[in-house]
């Protein structure tokens, strides 16, 4: 593979043909098994080596030239029109099956057989998600990509493992670079993240044993939390998880931007639960301490919600932390910001009828209900540019979860503590 240092280069008109000879003898599969991974692994240099603009020229060649071919389809699909009801039929639909199937799958798969190809046709579909947001012609190739990706990242092939403050240097760099909620500031935030009163749980693929797909981070309390300030403070006593009645999910961090649509977030946090179970015979209670990433954004297309709950306060102010500085600003917007996350969060909706909240779409989706919102819950700069301080605990009760599942996934139903509803109806 490139190594570092290496320069990307240009793709060539002559450089295009040669890349268009190597992919067909690859779609055609000639050669035995060692062949046909000397070839893929040749095209995956050829792709590493490529600038930004070559990569494109790739995948779109992929993506054009390597499809079905109609003539064949269009035969198979006659064929089998003529065989339906004979004795024939399955084997006729059997050679349409085959007839569809492109051969942009066979190139793809090819490239899974060489080492670290997995992990390069992970991070070749950050690259195509990236090309598709203005080249929709690619599409094709994502959803076969995702497709196949799907298939091999299957929860039953995942492996769960708890990390610690004794897990390699290398995966512990990989937490503090990946982690998307709430930043890792340095080695002593980490630590106390591993701490006894903690744990951090990831999957792993056995193809990428060096990489976390997606990791949750976990503190173990005797309450509620509700504030993440507090949560993370480095200097505050460690908890004896002897006594811990509650496990908080205060994080969780998806790491493989090519992996985006292969969802394994809800079986992550059900091993986790079990895992929990298992250790602590006292824990009962199972919920998070979330952000409401899109409150502020949802606000700013509907600005008229702000005075309806009674805020006063503009919505540039509101954004920013200079009113917590304010005692009187700070009595006086308690209970209109609370009604204000309720209304959000039972209300906003996307055009799908989904939650506008992409965490809330989430929790909502495995069950969860929405337990408790917390004023000034997060009061970092970030906090409040995307939800006024806000937080939000969901709660996993694990008799309801299937029931609010259903009813969710059935009517939209978004379930809820009595507080919050209550909240809700009074925005």
């Amino acid at each position: 593979m490139m190594g570092p240092g290496s320069e990307r280069i240009a793709l060539t008109m002559r450089g295009v043909e040669q890349l268009r000879a190597q992919l067909r003898e690859c779609a055609a599969g000639l050669g035995g098994e060692v062949s046909a991974r000397g070839r893929a692994a040749r095209l995956a240099e050829t792709y590493l080596h490529l600038n930004d603009e070559g990569r494109h020229r790739f995948l779109k060649l992929i993506a054009l030239e390597f499809g079905p071919d109609p003539a064949t389809v269009a035969t198979a699909h006659a064929a089998y029109q003529l065989a339906i009801g004979t004795a024939e039929q399955w084997k006729a639909e059997a050679a349409l099956r085959g007839a569809m199937r492109s051969s942009r799958i066979r190139i793809l798969t090819q490239f899974n057989a060489i080492p670290q190809g997995v992990k390069f046709l992970v991070d070749l579909r950050a690259d195509l998600l990236r090309y598709l947001e203005n080249d929709p012609e690619l599409a094709v190739l994502d959803r076969e990509l995702e497709s196949r990706l799907s298939a091999w990242f299957d929860v039953g092939f995942l492996e769960l493992q708890r990390l610690t403050w004794n897990s390699p240097a290398a995966l512990l760099e990989k937490l503090i670079e990946y982690e998307a909620v709430h930043e890792i500031r340095s080695w002593a935030d980490l630590k106390n993240r591993l701490d006894s009163d903690r744990r951090l749980y990831a999957f792993f693929h056995p193809r990428m044993p060096a990489e976390p797909l997606i990791f949750v981070e976990v503190a173990l309390t005797d309450d509620l939390a509700g504030n993440v300030q507090a949560l993370l403070d480095e200097h505050a006593p460690v908890f004896d998880h002897r006594k811990a009645d509650t496990a908080i999910f205060y994080s969780i961090s998806n790491t493989q931007v090519g992996l985006r649509g292969v969802s394994f977030g809800s079986f992550l946090l059900k091993r986790v639960i079990d895992d929990l179970r298992r250790d602590f015979a006292k824990l009962d209670k199972f919920a998070t301490l979330s952000p409401m990433p899109g409150l502020a954004a949802w606000v700013r297309k509907n600005p008229q919600v702000l005075g309806e709950v009674g805020i006063e306060l503009p919505f540039e102010i509101l954004s920013t932390e200079s009113w917590a500085a304010d005692k009187h600003q700070l009595r006086v917007l308690r209970d209109p910001l609370v009604r204000l996350g309720a209304r959000y969060l039972s209300v906003a909706k996307q055009g799908s009828g989904v939650p506008f909240d992409p965490v809330s779409r989430f929790h909502l989706g495995n069950g969860a209900r929405i337990e408790r919102l917390n004023y000034l819950g997060d009061n970092s700069p970030k906090g409040f540019r995307q939800s006024f301080g806000l937080m939000v605990n969901y709660r996993y009760v694990l008799e309801d979860i299937e029931n609010n599942l259903e009813a969710f996934a059935s009517t939209g139903t978004v379930a809820m503590s009595a507080g919050v509803r209550r909240l809700a109806r009074e925005s």
